[in-house]
C-alpha cells in the first residue's frame, strides 16, 4: 500500500447515509426545498416523482461536480455548478416529458425549478466541490434519497387525510408496472379539502417536524442511558 493512500482519510460511509436520510435531511434539518414540498405533494405519487427527479439531479451533479472540481477556479466554481445542476435538470426534464409526460404535465413549472433548489447548489458547494467522486456521488443520492422519503410520507399522510387513497394515480403517472400502489384505504370517504391544500400541507409538515425533534430526544436519552447502564453492570 502506498504512503499517500495510507494517509488519505477513510470515508465514512455510514455518516454520509446517516446525514442525507436522517440528521442533516434537506427538509428537517436544512429547511430547504419547501416550495416544491408543499405544492406537489398533494398525493404521494406526486412527490414520489418530484423526489426521484430530485435525487437523479442531486446524484449525478455531485458525481460530476467531484469530477471537475480540480479545473474550476474558486472565482467561477459557482457559474459552473449552476451550468452543470442546469444541464441536469434540463435532461430530467426533457425526459420526464417524453417519457412519464402525464407526471410531467402535473409537476408542471416545478421540475425547471429543481435547478433553484438551494440544497442542490448546496451539497455542490458544501461536499462534492471538496470530496471524492464516489463519496460526492453517494452523498447526492442519500440527500436525495432523504428528501424524497419527506415528499412520499408527507403526501401519503396528505392524500390519506384528504382523500383516502394512497398513490393514486401511480399507473397513470408512473408507469402500468406501479398500479400495485393504488390502494383506497377508505372506501366511499368524502374528503377533508384542507389536508391538500397548501395551509394542510404546512399543518402536516409541522407535525412531523415536531414528531421527528421527539423520536431524535427519545434517541439521544437512549444513548445516554446506556453508559450509565452498562457501568452499572459493571460494578
Amino acid at each position: 500500500m502506498s504512503t499517500e493512500s495510507a494517509n488519505r482519510p477513510r470515508t465514512d460511509w455510514a455518516r454520509i447515509a446517516g446525514d442525507g436520510f436522517w440528521n442533516n435531511n434537506v427538509v428537517f434539518a436544512q429547511s430547504l426545498a419547501l416550495c416544491p414540498l408543499l405544492a406537489v405533494t398533494g398525493t404521494a405519487t406526486n412527490g414520489l416523482g418530484m423526489g426521484l427527479a430530485s435525487t437523479a439531479v442531486l446524484a449525478v451533479s455531485g458525481l460530476l461536480i467531484a469530477l471537475v472540481r480540480g479545473l474550476v477556479t474558486p472565482e467561477v466554481r459557482i457559474p459552473v455548478f449552476i451550468l452543470v445542476i442546469a444541464v441536469l435538470v434540463t435532461l430530467v426534464d426533457l425526459g420526464m416529458n417524453a417519457w412519464l409526460h402525464d407526471l410531467h404535465k402535473v409537476l408542471g413549472l416545478f421540475i425547471p425549478l429543481i435547478v433553484t433548489n438551494c440544497a442542490i447548489l448546496g451539497r455542490a458547494e458544501s461536499f462534492a466541490s471538496r470530496n471524492p467522486v464516489l463519496p460526492s456521488l453517494f452523498d447526492g443520492l442519500m440527500m436525495g434519497l432523504g428528501f424524497t422519503f419527506v415528499l412520499v410520507v408527507l403526501g401519503a399522510v396528505r392524500e390519506i387525510i384528504g382523500s383516502g387513497t394512497l398513490f393514486a394515480n401511480a399507473s397513470l403517472l408512473l408507469g402500468e408496472g406501479l398500479s400495485f400502489l393504488e390502494l383506497t384505504l377508505i372506501p366511499d370517504y368524502r374528503g377533508f379539502l384542507l389536508a391538500i391544500l397548501p395551509p394542510g400541507g404546512f399543518l402536516a409538515l409541522g407535525f412531523m417536524l415536531a414528531a421527528k425533534r421527539l423520536l431524535d430526544r427519545r434517541i439521544a436519552n437512549a444513548r445516554r442511558s446506556r453508559p450509565a447502564t452498562a457501568a452499572g453492570a459493571g460494578a
